[in-house]
């Protein structure tokens, strides 16, 4: 599939999460793209040509739109691997631990997109780590719960974040392992918000600019206003 029709589908996969009619037959992506301009993140306001080459910063890019919408609070990377999330909210002085089976090390660099250069992470830097696979009990010691590309625990994740009333952001990438199947014709990003819904939960998609299922949902559920309340823009 071409570059341009993987845009176009992500464009029409975004405007139907948040309930917007696609024009059938739309002319070309930038058409589409420009009916959810308005709903998709791009992060670093004013640089769109900088990041028409971010690519690859998947975990850069969450970082930036996380501290860019919500207060610091106590997070939970969850599926949090190498825990680069974690160490960028920790510091930006937020409190985060990660909650993955499997024991990994830090990255050794990354690259800031802020001034485009890459930094060294110290030897001696930790991160907080659970390691043991998320159970829904974990979410009652955090307020926002973070899973990007967690298999088989998003559900999950929803139901206990009701439970516990956090806020949630997730980037579903597939249904290996989850409860919930969708119907024919329904994509498993929409299953996923549709949910979410049902459970009392507002939905506020947002699409970050790195290759692969980029497409977001932060979840607020409907009395967790209290909890890392949201940064007026």
């Amino acid at each position: 599939m071409s570059k341009r029709n993987d845009r176009r589908r992500a464009a029409q996969l975004l405007a139907s999460v948040v309930g917007i009619e696609v024009q059938q037959g739309a002319a070309d992506s930038e058409q589409i793209s420009n009916t959810t301009e308005d709903l998709t993140q791009l992060l670093l306001p004013g640089s769109k040509r900088e990041l028409t080459r971010m690519k690859k910063f998947r975990f850069q890019l969450l970082h930036e739109y996380i501290v860019g919408h919500i207060s610091p609070c106590r997070v939970a990377d969850i599926g949090g691997g190498k825990g680069l999330i974690a160490y960028l909210l920790q510091q930006s002085g937020w409190q985060a631990t990660v909650i993955d089976p499997i024991h990994q090390a830090l990255p050794t660099k990354y690259k800031d997109l802020l001034t485009d250069k890459q930094v060294q992470i110290d030897p001696s830097a930790v991160v907080t780590r659970l390691d043991c696979m998320f159970a829904p009990e974990l979410a009652r010691d955090y307020d926002l719960l973070v899973a990007l590309h967690a298999h088989g625990c998003n559900i999950m994740i929803i139901d206990a974040a009701l439970q516990y009333h956090r806020k949630v952001i997730l980037l579903p990438c597939c249904i290996i392992d989850e409860p919930l199947i969708p119907a024919a014709g329904i994509h498993w990003l929409q299953c996923v918000a549709d949910y979410a819904k049902t459970r009392g939960f507002t939905v506020e998609p947002f699409q970050l600019n790195f290759k692969g299922q980029n497409i977001g949902l932060y979840m607020i559920p409907a009395c967790g206003n209290h909890i890392c309340s949201v940064l007026s823009e």
